[in-house]
């Protein structure tokens, strides 16, 4: 096959993609590239599998080689996917997925390699557009292509695709998708940016993207295949009237059940009467008996929200559901809050650690060190369910990363200011509609509960739109009804003073720039709302910790102090810590981190680390060690690890003719610093065994 090689300007940038040259038997592939960062994207299609929903997954994998690194562990291969490719992987699902045609129902994979990083430009980006331009060339019936985009703000200016290094120095962290028209997908993380803001940097993202799907439109002209034709499966026309007869008046009376367990409970009984009776006159089309009833409840909910101005639970469209918060209700926790917004409810827990508590990560680039960490889970008792348990879904670690992002700008800084690790877990007991926002709600108030100095509350709020031909509704905090049946799931999370986090996901074909500002303007009001009724519960960060939480303080060592203080094997380090009941972490640049449980044992561990890093003083007298003795004087351990020469003439009044007839090794002996010169790194200690004696002889 002949490989064809073209590129386009995303920003100051230049995106290269390729194809022909490697996984030709995919459906479609290309390489995408920047800089030297470079990521295989294939798009693969198998057979029908049968199921009841569109069977596509996509998978982002992380090659240590492509970094010139070799795997950590006993294995020296790459195992199972790591948080971040999970949440790469869920970037470019989401943007690609709404796009294939109604009706196209078989398996189907998208892989974004990652072949080379090259530590200057991040490779999870270019899996987005990678993947798109995949599908485009390939014969599977999408309806694309998008691009993405990561938006950074340095120095006031947006920055497109920043580099690693740029984005140390940026405002916000914002990966956007787009197509032609409109924005497909939303995902970021900013320092409390305003609304204005915000909007001006997905403007930008979407006018970034534009050369780059002229590209992938150009190559698909060139070489693309012909599309699979497909057609979609339709109802019988006399079912769904059979059944919008039978059902559409009871199911609007059901639907306007508030409590949801009732409702389904209802619902499912209803559906189950409405196949039982009409089997017997359509024996053969059960299944589309039960699609005409899902079809009419989703036009009633819909129709009656447009219309009406009414939601499932009665509530207008900016109406926020009745909340209450509570703090402290876990005595073991150091920090706890219940989080409650109608039937969902999030319970999370705040732990403080030390540095050893930190989470440390292999990435591809090098291994990394994070001091805050925020877990969601997800029982299936908080829906009714019985499921087994499982390990950890990729929603799940989605939706924790979410609240951990909306979060961190509020938070100290975890290495100076309040140098703990922090753990927050999100434990949701009940659901119905953004669980991850409650869990950001909960984490916030959970975090002071447990005396974490957060400069200001944060909350967050998911956004919901019906769209009905030129009606346009949005919504605030959005029902799981209204999520599974409307168009767009827009979460914002923020403070009084700006927006820290948001993530939008679409089931049409994209968000216009109006209904985006209305949204945000909402969500803003509604955000106000919710730290309104937080700031009854826990306004401000408590003062004192928990009792059982860890008291850690820092001190700061000279550098070439750092072996002395650790002792051969760590012989001295472990003393001190069995000594004062601490535990004691030693960074390079020489901080020292204390942990205890109290004050007392904290301090016992200072005294002793500053008498092993104390340095002599001119003029002042030590109790110290005779260490060895030589003919012209004694050397003397003034300090430990530190000795001093006392000369001959120094020992005492008058003539001394041998050093032995004044000191023995091993005595302990008053000597006086009366001098001290450096040498480089060594210090040259003079002392005075006669002037320390003079001095003790005045003072009695």
């Amino acid at each position: 096959m002949t490989i064809i090689r073209e590129s386009a300007r995303l920003g100051d940038k230049e995106i290269i993609i390729e194809t022909g040259r490697m996984a030709n038997q995919a459906n479609g592939s290309v390489i995408i590239q920047q800089g030297d960062s470079q990521v295989l994207c294939t798009a693969t299609a198998g057979g029908l599998r049968g199921l009841p929903f569109f069977p596509l997954t996509v998978d982002y994998i992380e090659n240590k080689w492509a970094a010139g690194r070799i795997p950590g562990g006993y294995f020296k291969r790459e195992g199972r996917p790591g948080s971040h490719a999970i949440l790469t992987a869920r970037l470019i699902d989401r943007p690609c997925r709404p796009l294939f045609e109604d009706g196209y129902m078989n398996e189907t994979q998208l892989i974004a390699w990652v072949l080379s990083a090259d530590q200057v430009n991040d490779t999870d980006i270019l899996g987005i557009t990678g993947c798109s331009a995949a599908l485009m060339l390939s014969d599977l019936p999408w309806d694309g292509p998008v691009a993405g985009v990561r938006i950074g703000c340095v120095d006031g200016k947006f920055v497109a695709n920043p580099t690693f290094a740029e984005r140390e120095n940026s405002t916000m962290d914002v990966i956007l998708a787009a197509s032609q028209d409109a924005i497909v997908m939303v995902e970021g993380e900013a320092k409390e940016v305003s609304r204005e803001q915000m909007l001006e940097a997905l403007d930008f993202g979407r006018d970034a993207v534009q050369a780059v799907i002229d590209l992938q439109l150009e190559l698909r002209k060139q070489i693309g295949k012909a599309r699979r034709e497909v057609v979609a499966p339709e109802l019988n026309s006399d079912v769904f009237g059979a059944v919008e007869k039978d059902a559409r008046k009871k199911l609007e009376k059901v639907l306007t059940i508030a409590d949801k367990l009732e409702r389904y409970a209802a619902t499912d009984e209803l559906k189950s009467e409405v196949i039982e009776k009409l089997e017997e006159k359509f024996p053969e089309l059960t299944g589309d008996i039960s699609e005409s009833f899902d079809k009419i409840k989703k036009d009633i909910v819909r129709k009656k929200i447009t219309k009406e101005g009414i939601r499932i639970d009665g509530r207008n469209s900016t109406e926020i559901r009745d909340i209450t918060c509570e703090v402290g209700l876990i005595p073991g926790a150091h920090g706890s809050a219940l989080f409650t917004r109608g039937e969902t409810q999030a319970l999370v827990t705040t732990t403080l650690g030390t540095d050893r508590d930190a989470l440390r990560v292999e990435t591809m680039t090098g291994d990394e060190s994070q001091s805050f960490m925020l877990h969601y889970n997800f029982p299936p008792f908080c829906v009714g369910e019985a499921k087994p348990l499982r390990s950890t879904s990729r929603r799940e670690i989605g939706h924790g990363n979410l609240a951990e992002r909306a979060l961190t700008p509020a938070l100290p800084n975890l290495e100076e200011d309040f140098p703990y690790t922090v753990r927050v877990v999100s434990d949701i007991m009940g659901s119905n509609g953004s669980s991850s926002m409650a869990s950001v709600c909960g984490g916030s108030l959970s975090l002071m509960d447990a005396g974490v100095p957060m400069a200001t509350p944060t909350a967050g709020i998911a956004m919901g739109l019906i769209k009905e031909g030129d009606d346009i509704v949005i919504l605030s905090d959005i029902l799981g009804d209204e999520d599974h049946l409307g168009d767009m799931d827009f979460k914002v999370c923020g403070t009084k003073n700006g927006i820290t986090a948001f993530q939008l996901d679409t089931k049409i074909s994209g968000i216009s720039r109006d209904v985006m500002v209305n949204a945000l303007t909402q969500a803003e009001d509604g955000i106000q709302h919710i730290l309104g009724e937080m700031a009854k519960a826990l306004d401000t960060p408590r003062k004192e910790l928990a009792d059982n939480a860890p008291r850690i303080t820092n001190i700061k060592i000279p550098q070439d102090a750092i072996g002395l203080i650790i002792g051969p094997g760590g012989k001295t380090i472990r003393a001190i810590q069995d000594a004062t009941n601490t535990v004691l972490n030693i960074s390079d640049d020489g901080t020292v981190s204390i942990s205890s449980s109290d004050a007392t044992s904290t301090q016992q561990a200072i005294e002793i680390i500053e008498g092993l890093t104390a340095e002599p003083e001119v003029g002042k007298t030590y109790r110290g060690t005779v260490k060895s003795i030589k003919d012209f004087g004694a050397f003397i351990e003034i300090l430990p690890g530190k000795e001093g020469l006392c000369h001959i003439s120094e020992l005492t009044e008058g003539r001394v003719n041998r050093v032995e007839d004044v000191l023995r090794e091993g005595e302990e002996c008053l000597v006086k610093c009366i001098g001290i010169e450096r040498q480089g790194k060594d210090l040259r200690i003079r002392l005075s065994r006669k002037e320390a004696l003079a001095d003790a002889g005045e003072e009695g």
